[in-house]
């Protein structure tokens, strides 16, 4: 009978080399799958987190709310920080949202119905310590912002305007002084004007995953 004859040593090294050729081919190929679904994934958490503070950004201009003439503004802005008044089912919320080290932040109050103690912590939300010590990072790669508002049919730097409302040239029943003295609850106070719209304007750094500047705009309720 015929001797069965087996591989030599050179078809068993040229099929170990062809199987190694074959696995870099596959691992290349699944390495680059893996890396375009975390950069997919990666891509769809920046979406979320920039679709998450945009609508918490919506909502407290939304529920803007003036405290009174002669009181703290609904709208303030300084080219750092905007500080506004926000109603709640509780009383009145101090937020503040902000831009510092790159970062959009946030703050709030808790909700108060006093006006003694609305003043306070509108001006405690002044002091960048408070702010820091409960600020909330919404978004990181922010290198700056500008606020626009929105009065008779035209648009105008926040910053430029003070957040006030251009002066009517033939104002009609001005409203009467307020009293602070009383310290009356904050529903029984008469509004002041809030602008019709508001536009924001984030420029992103590099290395944030964002490119450009993103513009936001809209309407907030009215304030008379």
């Amino acid at each position: 009978m015929r001797r069965l004859r087996g591989f030599t040593l050179i078809e068993v090294l040229v099929a170990l080399v062809l199987m190694a050729v074959m696995s870099a081919i596959a691992w290349r190929g699944l390495d680059a799958m893996l890396r375009s679904r975390e950069i997919t994934q990666e891509s769809i958490e920046r979406s979320a987190t920039l679709q998450t503070a945009l609508a918490q950004w919506e909502q407290d201009l939304d529920q803007i709310q003036a405290s009174g003439p002669g009181l703290v503004p609904p709208l303030a802005f300084d080219g750092a920080r905007l500080r506004l008044t926000r109603r709640q089912p509780q009383g009145l919320q101090v937020v503040v949202w902000f831009v510092a080290d790159g970062q959009w932040s946030r703050w709030a109050s808790p909700p108060m119905t006093s006006l003694a103690e609305l003043r306070r912590t509108w001006e405690r939300s002044e002091q960048p310590l408070t702010l820091e010590a409960q600020r909330l990072t919404v978004l990181r790669g922010v290198q700056g912002w500008q606020l626009f508002y929105f009065w008779d049919n035209a648009w105008a730097n926040a910053q430029s305007t003070g957040g006030e409302a251009p002066p009517d040239p033939k104002p009609n029943n001005p409203p009467p002084p307020a009293n602070p003295a009383s310290d009356p609850t904050l529903g029984q106070q008469q509004r002041v004007p809030i602008p019709k719209g508001i536009r924001l304007q984030l420029e992103f750094g590099p290395g944030s995953g964002y490119s450009g500047t993103l513009t936001r705009q809209i309407t907030l309720p009215s304030g008379t």
